[in-house]
């Protein structure tokens, strides 16, 4: 008899997690069965996808080390996902002990984890809220009691905003926080390319259809545009396993194009 599946409270094992699939395809234990057989219906038509994932875990480490060694000391992770190490505190204190980091997300395991991991960890907190509602963000008492918004600050939205539908305005996500940023305040972003193999696109479309899972393959014109009132750095926005690479980073099996393709870039305020 199979053993069954333990659910956290809040939980619907029939819907999958956008957090829990990511979880899954780099390795870790905290996903269900709805998330892998998401997973595997993509890594069938796009068997690389694992390694795309480990490659966008690489460019958050990448891009907050950059940020860090440029003098930014707080940062807000939108979509934090299930904690991965290093985590964005850890990349970042590395470089100054003195970073403070507010992570968000809305899924309910991903807060269980926040609370477990961060209990006793001074200047980081974890809060459960939904991106797609910016002003509940900046206007919590956690965010204002840790940020401040008069300093450069690093908004982090790795794959986060290709999980936003047109309606919900991803744009208008970005500038409200833009809006709240100083000078010398970085964004960085990625975001699920349609430019990715058709077939690939297909298949984790009709895996995911109207649940938090779905997403939108936005093409590069229309993910250059979520940059607007930023300038973005070199290299620009390109494949995520190509921004910034390090000897450190072992990316060297996508030795060819990716079917499922993620893109980041980091853009500054000036």
């Amino acid at each position: 008899m199979a053993e069954l599946e333990r659910v956290p409270p809040g939980v619907d094992p029939t819907v999958p997690s956008s957090a829990r699939v990511y979880d899954y395809l780099l390795g870790g234990k905290d996903h269900l069965a709805i998330d892998r057989a998401v997973a595997d219906r993509l890594l069938a038509v796009a068997p690389d996808t694992r390694l795309v994932a480990r490659a966008n875990r690489l460019f958050l480490t990448r891009a907050v080390r950059h940020l860090a060694e440029q003098g930014v000391r707080q940062f807000i992770d939108l979509g934090t996902g299930i904690p991965t190490s290093p985590s964005v505190h850890e990349v970042a204190r590395a470089v100054n002990p003195a970073c403070r980091v507010i992570y968000v997300d809305y899924d309910p395991v991903v807060r269980l984890h926040a609370q477990v991991l961060l209990a006793d960890v001074p200047g980081v907190e974890g809060i459960q809220a939904d991106a797609r509602r910016p002003k509940d963000i900046l206007g919590d008492p956690y965010v204002g009691g840790l940020i401040d918004f008069e300093q450069p600050l690093g908004v982090l939205m790795v794959g986060l905003l290709h999980y936003v539908m047109d309606e919900e305005d991803p744009a208008g996500i970005v500038a409200a926080f833009r809006d709240r940023m100083a000078p010398g305040s970085h964004l960085v972003l990625t975001h699920g390319m349609a430019e990715s193999h058709p077939e690939a696109i297909a298949r984790l479309t009709t895996a995911t259809a109207n649940s938090p899972a779905q997403a939108v393959f936005r093409d590069r014109a229309r993910v250059l545009r979520l940059f607007d009132g930023f300038e973005l750095i070199g290299p620009g926005l390109v494949p995520v396993q190509d921004w910034r690479v390090d000897d450190e980073d072992d990316l060297n099996l996508l030795d060819a194009p990716p079917r499922l393709r993620i893109d980041g870039g980091v853009g500054v305020l000036r």
